[in-house]
């Protein structure tokens, strides 16, 4: 660890400090009390798109519709992108003729069990690929199917955040809001804007953005090298902003296409955070206290340093297997390019590679600038935990912030249950129906993770059989023992908690993992989400209450640290076994000698 990488850290923490409050104002004022300043311009588009819908955006939906109305939207979505990608061969913008009987001997066919995967991956803001971008996805697919995802479902998450928000604000009341109204407002008032300079910038940077065929170049050994092009910046943009992270590239943020320089790098971990960090002061500035929604980022903000912390110290302090074998380098003059620099671009080195890791697991998204399958045991052990938290550290957009609000009626509760108090949080008193559906919303994920892990660790499947047909792999795990688990275990947080990311040792593309893994996003999503917003019918219905000398606050440090303490110690005890037998024994047999 070196003072410079600290010092990048830090100004990383600072300038999102700095941007919280404008982007949380402004998110206010798009979603609820309106008068965004682009109105005049992109008020005539948002129109014209309701009267194409028949939407009616001015009537609000009880919790009900508002859910129906989200899974009505996603299922229909997803069945359009399955169709899509299993078309893509007879549709133009291939260039390179994706599904056709001229594909590449090195394309990957779209079969129905990959379609699927890939379907309800993009649906549900997972974007965990089974495949290569560059080598399966035609331009019509990667922009019509899949970066269409990134930004409805991006905005899907932001209007069920809106309607958790509104279940605390409002008093009295049966409706939660119109979910088409806040999928397209978030749409062209939010995420349009950004992304239209966001591109424009990552061009400038480097980034390629054309429908051009492959390039095809002769390297000095005389090899042939094939360089993709394609519509890549816009996407780009998009995928970090949306906190999608699926990749127009198999490189994905590693590679120079799609994350040039150094400054690029800075915006993309930046524009991960922005949004969920601007969602809690949002969440304050709506429940007229400002000071809850500082509240809930100052939890997010421990968990998160302490993981960067943890992750940084680890790869810093590389593999000490390389001193006892005689092969230890002298990192002198070597800066933040000592320690365990396997799987990591040079040009960004520990402290931006560990930082991009944290942030991109925090939040759901999958982006990576360096191979998390080659960090230590305890640096990977780091984005793994994150996942498995329900990635409410910041969390996707939207998803996080009614993730961490789940999270703070169980808190409450908790502290109720030791004073002998009914619990309340921001004026609403905390019940039975409140707790069972937050529960539901811990339980579904940790059941998706563990017993879909399980049953693909242990299962054998017939040979022969739909999910494991001839000429199949099973498990498909390049590492053993531990390591192979945890390649595993990570592969099913991952898609549970909708990031995207993997320890890429495991080779997914087959019919089993296709379908569980694809089974796993839709489980993480909607069974998670569906709570949330009934939590916000349940909490929209109910009268203000006042606080009094005996009202637990939820504004300062003990409740921040009582927070973080329900958080850690759910997730200790739901994934601390399966932990223990992956990244953790891990770290203990590699000092004892022992890789895998």
């Amino acid at each position: 660890m070196t003072i410079a990488g600290w010092l990048q850290i830090a100004t990383y923490c600072l300038v999102l400090l700095i941007l919280t409050r404008p982007t949380g104002l402004y998110i206010t004022r798009v979603m609820e009390t309106g008068g965004s300043p682009l109105e005049p311009a992109l008020g005539p588009l948002e129109r014209l798109i309701y009267r194409l819908a028949g939407v009616d955006a001015d009537k609000e939906m009880r919790w009900t519709g508002y859910a129906l109305a989200l899974l009505a939207f996603s299922m229909i979505s997803m069945l359009f992108t399955y169709a899509l990608l299993r078309l893509q061969g007879f549709l133009p913008l291939n260039p390179m003729g994706f599904s056709t009987p001229s594909a590449p001997a090195w394309a990957t066919a779209m079969t129905a069990d990959l379609a699927f995967n890939t379907a309800a991956s993009f649906t549900t803001n997972t974007n965990w690929q089974s495949y290569s971008g560059e080598g399966t996805m035609s331009y019509l697919s990667q922009m019509l199917a899949l970066a269409l995802h990134n930004w409805v479902s991006a905005a899907a998450g932001m209007g069920a955040a809106m309607a958790l928000i509104r279940g605390f604000a409002r008093h009295s009341a049966d409706t939660v809001g119109n979910f088409f109204r806040d999928l397209v407002r978030c749409s062209l008032y939010i995420l349009f804007p950004i992304c239209f300079f966001y591109t424009l910038f990552l061009v400038w940077q480097g980034s390629i953005q054309n429908f051009a065929p492959y390039t095809v170049a002769i390297t000095l050994e005389g090899a042939k090298q094939i360089i993709p092009q394609g519509p890549l910046a816009s996407q780009e943009a998009i995928k970090m902003l949306g906190i999608n992270g699926g990749g127009f590239l198999n490189a994905n943020s590693a590679h120079p296409f799609e994350n040039p320089t150094p400054l690029s790098n800075f915006i993309e971990m930046l524009s991960i955070f922005i949004l969920p960090a601007g969602l809690t002061y949002t969440f304050g500035k709506l429940v007229k206290d400002t000071r809850q929604g500082w509240a809930l980022l100052a939890a997010m903000f421990a968990l998160f340093l302490a993981g960067v912390a943890v992750c940084y110290h680890f790869e810093a302090a590389g593999n000490p297997l390389m001193a006892r074998q005689g092969v230890e380098i002298s990192t002198a003059g070597l800066g933040d390019l000592g320690g365990n620099m396997e799987g990591k671009e040079v040009r960004f080195g520990l402290a931006n590679s560990a930082l991009f890791a944290t942030i991109t697991t925090c939040a759901s998204c999958g982006a990576v600038n360096c191979m998390h399958d080659s960090l230590t045991p305890m640096g990977g052990l780091v984005p793994l935990i994150n996942i498995q938290l329900g990635e409410i550290v910041f969390g996707g957009v939207g998803s996080g912030l009614y993730g961490m609000l789940v999270f703070a009626v169980l808190t409450v509760f908790i502290a109720g249950l030791m004073v002998g108090r009914t619990p309340e949080y921001v004026g609403k008193k905390i019940e039975q129906k409140d707790v069972k559906m937050a529960m539901l919303f811990v339980l579904a994920g940790s059941f998706s993770t563990l017993v879909l892990t399980a049953l693909s660790s242990v299962l054998e499947l017939p040979a022969g059989s739909p999910l494991n047909p001839p000429g199949a792999t099973w498990h498909n795990v390049n590492n053993a023992a531990a390591h192979g688990f945890s390649e595993i275990l990570y592969s099913f947080s991952s898609c549970t908690g909708n990031n995207g990311s993997a320890f890429a040792g495991l080779t997914s593309n087959t019919p089993f993992y296709n379908v569980t893994l694809g089974l796993a996003t839709l489980i993480g999503r909607f069974i998670m989400m569906i709570p949330a917003i009934a939590l916000a019918g349940s909490l929209v219905a109910k009268k203000y209450v006042p606080a009094s000398s005996g009202t637990f606050p939820t504004h300062g440090w003990l409740f921040v640290v009582l927070l973080i303490a329900v958080i850690l110690i759910v997730g200790a005890l739901t994934f601390f076994p399966a932990l223990t037998l992956g990244p953790v024994v891990e770290h203990f047999l590699m000092h004892c000698g022992r890789l895998f």
